[in-house]
């Protein structure tokens, strides 16, 4: 089982959009965007993406993707 990492089409229309592709690379990553989060305060304010339903913010794509990287490492799923 994959680390599940979500995105709402806001946030990539923000700035997320190059840790998506980054991420969508990873064979060992399973990556969704979905319409709506609701998360649409932090949607507004910063790049954030949901990672195994955990929330990881970043004020730029390369700092989000390095996030993620540290959140999946940090919090494995077995």
């Amino acid at each position: 089982m994959n680390p599940l990492v979500e995105f709402c089409v806001s946030n990539l229309a923000n700035g997320s959009q190059d840790t998506f592709e980054v991420l969508e690379m990873d064979p060992n990553i399973d990556v969704l965007e979905y319409g709506c989060l609701s998360y649409c305060t932090k949607c507004s304010n910063s790049l954030y993406a949901l990672v195994n339903g955990e929330m990881v913010v970043a004020e730029t794509p390369e700092d989000l993707t390095k996030k993620i990287y540290q959140f999946i490492e940090e919090n494995p799923l077995f």
